[in-house]
């Protein structure tokens, strides 16, 4: 009863949120007039877990770019089509109003809340400290997810009422910006004392995962970095790595309840929706099946009726039979099924590549590869030790003979294990520019490296827009985010 209590907040009681939303006359005299801090960032999490783990082609179109998926009628997002449904515009709103607007809120509520169920005024200002860092960390998490996607974003004049239209800060900039503010957060955690408690639908207020969380965070933010600031992504990966997660069981996810509202983002899709839109790609599936991976039972289903079992994938970027191909696996279609935000196969994967650069965070590069993907198969998709080790043995995947460079194979692994992870894979691809994937035929467009401004920016924020349309090169598809250098 908790848990679903805490899942449903609802969206009358945001408005009474904003002091200065009580100046204006329609106010509803049924509204709640005051929130509890801690209900705002129940809202928060469930929002950011739901947009970044989705598989609804109208906002989260990442499992089609990177390829895992192919679609069957309607293949328009395979072909690049953002417009069509508007995806650009429903992918930034929730981070923005439902996200970072609740999180904004909660800091203000969070600090003036008297917190008299802690009864040590010491130890009450702790727990305030708390639950505040943890506050701050989701606001860097989501950020990230906003730059990594568009660039250039509203952030300094973002969340301002009396600012309604917000100019458009430098992506590189709101990197270092958020670099300061997720070391000060860490360093105000206090794992002595608890945080956000039964509200927290990550951890329920564990402090201790709060700050490995923030640490992982870290890593990946220092690593995104690593091309275009060595120094920097040095000194912001060497202090992270000894506080990073150190096994999957301190992952940052959200596990579901088993109904509506409150269930899986892909069992609304791929069952409730009651529609078969999605089979896998020839282009994963046809690598999964050429490295004989034993995660493709769990990500994909067999053909059906096909002796022995048989994995295909549909054409990429073209209308598919979904009888004929592989949907999805019968495990996203558990309703409790988790949203992944950060995962320790994915800190395995960045420490890899760090020992490839050269920074100090112990172990060798080959160890962190082989802990990712055996974690991956293990305990991430229920696989036994046996086949992880049988699968790392094959010349094609271990990391001696695997490919010409470390980008490369840490990349194709990467991109196989984050499967659960859309946003952060597309991302990652763009970054290390492996695998080596091919736009379809009918695409529109070269696969997105960003997506493009919500066309509410254009029409309402028309100045601000054009001058950050200017400065990342253009408002298309193919203007690269900062740090993607290569």
């Amino acid at each position: 009863m908790k848990k679903t209590l805490l899942f449903c907040i609802p969206a009358l009681l945001l408005a009474t949120s904003c002091s200065k939303l009580d100046e204006l006359d329609n106010i509803n005299p049924k509204a709640a007039s005051t929130i509890p801090s801690t209900s705002l960032v129940s809202n928060a999490q469930r929002m950011l877990a739901n947009t970044v783990a989705t598989p609804d082609y109208n906002l989260n179109p990442f499992r089609l770019y990177v390829q895992y998926w192919a679609e069957t009628t309607y293949p328009d997002e395979s072909q690049y089509n953002i417009e069509i449904r508007t995806i650009n515009r429903f992918f930034w709103d929730p981070l923005y109003r439902d996200v970072l607007s609740d999180l904004n809120e909660a800091k203000r509520l969070i600090a003036a809340d008297p917190l008299l169920s802690v009864t040590d005024p010491v130890a009450r200002e702790k727990v305030r400290a708390n639950q505040l860092a943890s506050v701050e960390v989701l606001q860097v998490y989501a950020w990230m997810v906003l730059v990594d996607t568009f660039g250039d974003i509203p952030y300094s004049e973002a969340l301002d009422i009396d600012k309604l239209n917000a100019k458009f800060d430098d992506d590189a900039a709101i990197y270092n910006d958020l670099s300061t503010r997720l070391n000060t957060a860490i360093g105000q955690f206090d794992a002595a004392n608890n945080g956000l408690g039964n509200a927290d639908l990550y951890y329920k207020g564990s402090t201790a995962n709060w700050i490995k969380f923030a640490n992982s965070l870290k890593l990946r933010l220092g690593m995104t970095l690593a091309d275009v600031d060595a120094a920097k992504a040095k000194t912001l990966v060497e202090a992270a790595a000894p506080n990073v997660f150190t096994a999957s069981t301190d992952d940052t996810k959200l596990t579901y309840l088993s109904s509506i509202p409150n269930a899986s983002q892909l069992w609304v899709s791929l069952v409730n929706s009651g529609r078969a839109d999605f089979v896998g790609a020839n282009t994963f599936v046809d690598k999964l099946n050429a490295l004989k991976d034993p995660r493709i039972s769990t990500y994909f289903k067999p053909v059906g009726g096909v002796t022995p079992t048989t994995y295909k994938g549909g054409t990429y970027g073209a209308p598919n039979s979904y009888e004929a191909n592989s949907a999805p696996g019968t495990v996203l279609e558990d309703p409790t099924f988790p949203a992944t935000l950060l995962s320790y196969t994915e800190v395995q994967f960045l420490l890899a590549e760090a020992v490839e650069r050269g920074f100090a965070v112990g172990g060798t590069a080959e160890s962190h590869y082989n802990a990712a993907i055996t974690n991956s198969i293990v305990a991430d998709w229920k696989g036994t030790a046996a086949s992880a080790a049988t699968y790392l043995a094959q010349p094609s995947v271990a990391y001696a003979t695997a490919g010409t460079s470390y980008k490369q194979k840490i990349g194709v692994q990467k991109w196989i294990a984050l499967y659960n992870e859309p946003v952060e894979s597309w991302k990652e691809w763009r970054r290390l520019d492996s695998p080596a994937l091919v736009k379809p035929a009918a695409a529109i467009s070269d696969i997105p490296l960003r997506l493009t401004y919500p066309t509410t920016e254009a029409n309402l924020n028309g100045a601000n827009y054009n001058a950050a349309a200017t400065a990342i090169g253009g408002d298309v598809v193919t203007s690269k985010i900062f740090w993607d250098k290569f």
